[in-house]
């Protein structure tokens, strides 16, 4: 009662809600207007809306003639968009900006709440809103002065270089049939926001007139914003008790509460998900991020929670795998449904991507075509499962994307120990159902669960080859021994001091360490068949046989003639990946399998005849040094020797050339006019 004496009532108005235009009123909010631009009955050049969308563009005009108004910049934005030339098609006819587009879009989803209200004589009259719309500057315009440029420069690369070279280039192409499309697919592509964007770009536009504040129409249909009738009948919505009347002011949030998703896991806010369950907030972000660290999904979740709770919700969402939590195959894959690419059912789908989470609890690398063997499922979904997890490293495999977590694994043993029983449960169901053989089940490092990490530093490397070798030493001398006894027992003339034989270490470098780990058991100096110490061809405890080095020789060098034969111009990193498809085809136990390193390599290019080509590639390229240097045949013997060099000497010089310079200089430097099919064959 205090509080009601203190705040005493003024004055009482009746308040009426008229209904003539009940879902027809918007409220068009605009942006802060710039100096030159005033929003009054001039500047509405056209208006068009989407009704379904509830989508708005406006076309107003700008007061060229404003003090503020730039002029040199609004020449310069008319000249890149419509270019020199203008026509019908011309965004600005007058040669400069005169007129800006705005677009809309919904300022809020649930407007039931918002009127708009009028005062007069007395009197309130709401109408509610249908929807409130905020106006915004596009500038699609750009985008066409970015076409323009294109079409400006694609004119100006050389005429009919780029479309005739493809018109001639025969390409191979690949016939796919599509699959009858699924329930669940036929879904997915429907919420797909591709297909969305399809859809509401197929509604067309209609287009509108625009009335001024003054015009007799506009003033005709304000009058709709006052209640027609002030009768009882006309408002019997008004006369309701007060908690009513407050009721109907502010509803509940019953109907936004329902149109939510219970779990929604598209598209998702971080405010929207801190509104859920624990576990449905978990089961979400790994269901999307499919592998994080503990860490990280602590502090997605927010200050304050407690990692107990995490912890127990985690693990039925989750698999440990090297320290970091995998989503469940079933959380991806649930049931009654299919792969995308094959039709297999979901329970197939599971056991697969079981095999790939269990193998990655062995080693850090899995073997995509081992995993296809075993599994017996298309290529696609062996990606998919690969791809949800681990990385693809240029021959070597799928190493796992994330580093091991060694913290975790110590703050929780407990945890770790629970998972590794889980796992042991997998596996025993992954041999009945695979057959598993002793191979697939040896993990090549057995310490791949423990604590200390797999990546193993240079000088680490360093110092366990180097052990290695003092190890095999006493081996080296005793078999030493036993072959100077052999030798003294069949010729006593022939003697031999121990102090001049020297046992050969392996050469050990501190840029190239050798990977004990990684490697032992096979060759130290071996990369992909090729050495990458210089004195590679030495064996361990001598020189290679002069003969064999000659035939060595000859094969290399037979190789390296018919790869330049075939293709002219390569680079290092190319000539050393094609000599590495040339050893895979040999026999075992050929010659060159004894070692050839990247120099010998080198050598026996420019020994071919070829010779290096320095192209002055820009210094911010990518590359790597092997795709740097490039190498091509000098003299092959046919027509086009002389042509050929003066090609790759204007390659020398630039790294890019267009196609009327390389014609021009070929005809100045052989003397003849050269006719385009001769021009491409030298090219090609």
């Amino acid at each position: 009662m205090a509080n009601e004496e203190d705040d005493p009532i003024i004055q009482e108005i009746d308040v009426f809600l008229a209904r003539s235009l009940l879902e027809k009123l918007y409220l068009f909010q605009y942006p802060i207007r710039p100096a030159s631009m005033t929003y009054d009955d001039v500047t509405h050049l056209s208006a068009k809306i989407k009704p379904k969308q509830q989508k708005v563009e406006l076309e107003m005009a700008i007061d060229t003639l404003n003090p503020n108004y730039c002029r040199s910049k609004g020449e310069q934005i008319a000249l890149n968009v419509d270019g020199t030339c203008t026509d019908e098609t011309s965004t600005y006819s007058s040669k400069l900006m005169d007129k800006q587009t705005f677009c809309s879009s919904q300022a809020a989803s649930n407007v039931s709440r918002y009127a708009a209200a009028v005062y007069k004589k007395g009197e309130l009259h709401l109408t509610p809103l249908h929807g409130i719309l905020q106006l915004r500057p596009s500038f699609t315009y750009l985008d066409k002065a970015d076409a323009k440029h294109r079409e400006r420069e694609a004119a100006n690369e050389g005429g009919d270089s780029s479309q005739d070279e493809a018109e001639d280039d025969v390409k191979q192409i690949t016939v796919r049939f599509s699959r009858p499309e699924t329930e669940q697919a036929r879904q997915r592509r429907v919420q797909s926001y591709e297909f969305l964007q399809k859809r509401q770009a197929e509604e067309h536009w209609v287009h509108l007139h625009y009335y001024g504040l003054k015009d007799s129409r506009s003033e005709h249909e304000r009058q709709y914003l006052f209640s027609q009738g002030h009768g009882l009948a006309e408002n019997t919505e008004l006369i309701k008790s007060p908690s009513e009347y407050l009721m109907m002011l502010m509803p509940p949030s019953v109907e936004e509460e329902n149109d939510k998703p219970v779990a929604p896991s598209n598209v998702l806010s971080m405010a929207q998900l801190r509104t859920l369950p624990l576990a449905d907030q978990i089961k979400i972000l790994m269901k999307n991020v499919k592998v994080m660290p503990f860490a990280n999904l602590m502090s997605l979740l927010g200050s304050g929670t407690d990692s107990t709770a995490v912890l127990r919700c985690i693990q039925q969402v989750a698999m440990l795998v090297q320290g970091n939590w995998v989503v469940k195959s079933d959380v991806l894959y649930p049931k009654d449904t299919s792969s995308p690419h094959s039709g297999v059912p979901a329970e197939v789908l599971c056991r697969g991507r079981d095999f790939v989470m269990w193998k990655f609890t062995q080693d850090r690398w899995v073997v995509r075509k081992e995993v296809a063997a075993v599994t017996k499922l298309c290529p696609e979904d062996v990606k998919d499962f690969l791809e949800h997890m681990s990385v693809a490293r240029i021959n070597k495999g799928w190493e796992f994307m994330l580093p091991y977590d060694e913290d975790f694994v110590k703050k929780h043993p407990d945890i770790v120990q629970r998972q590794h029983m889980l796992w042991m449960g997998i596996q025993a169901k992954l041999e009945k159902v695979y057959n598993l053989l002793k191979e697939h089940l040896t993990p090549k490092k057995q310490e791949a669960q423990s604590a200390q990490p797999l990546l193993v530093s240079g000088e680490q490397r360093v110092n366990m080859a180097k052990a290695k070798v003092k190890q095999n030493y006493g081996q080296l001398e005793k078999e030493f021994q036993k072959q100077k006894a052999e030798m003294k027992s069949n010729d006593t003339s022939a003697k031999m001091d121990v102090s001049n034989i020297r046992i050969k270490e392996e050469p050990v470098s501190d840029e190239e360490p050798m990977d004990t780990l990684a490697y032992e058991g096979t060759n130290n100096g071996i990369v992909n068949g090729l050495h990458t110490e210089e004195d590679s061809m030495d064996s361990l405890n001598g020189h290679l046989p002069g003969g064999r080095i000659d035939r060595v020789a000859q094969e290399l060098k037979a190789f390296v003639s018919s790869t330049f034969k075939k293709q002219f111009v390569l680079t290092l990193s190319e000539l050393k990946r094609l000599f590495n498809l040339h050893l895979a085809s040999l026999p075992p136990g050929h010659t060159l399998f004894s070692g050839i390193s990247d120099k010998m390599l080198q050598d026996m290019v420019l020994d071919t005849g070829c010779k290096q080509i320095l192209v002055p590639f820009p210094p911010q390229t990518a590359a790597s040094p092997d795709e740097l240097k490039v190498y091509a045949l000098w003299e092959a013997g046919d027509t086009y020797d002389q042509h050929r060099r003066v090609l790759l000497e204007i390659f020398s010089k630039n790294y890019r050339v267009r196609r009327n310079v390389i014609h021009n200089q070929l005809s100045q430097e052989c003397g003849e006019d050269l006719n385009k099919q001769e021009v491409d064959r030298v090219l090609k």
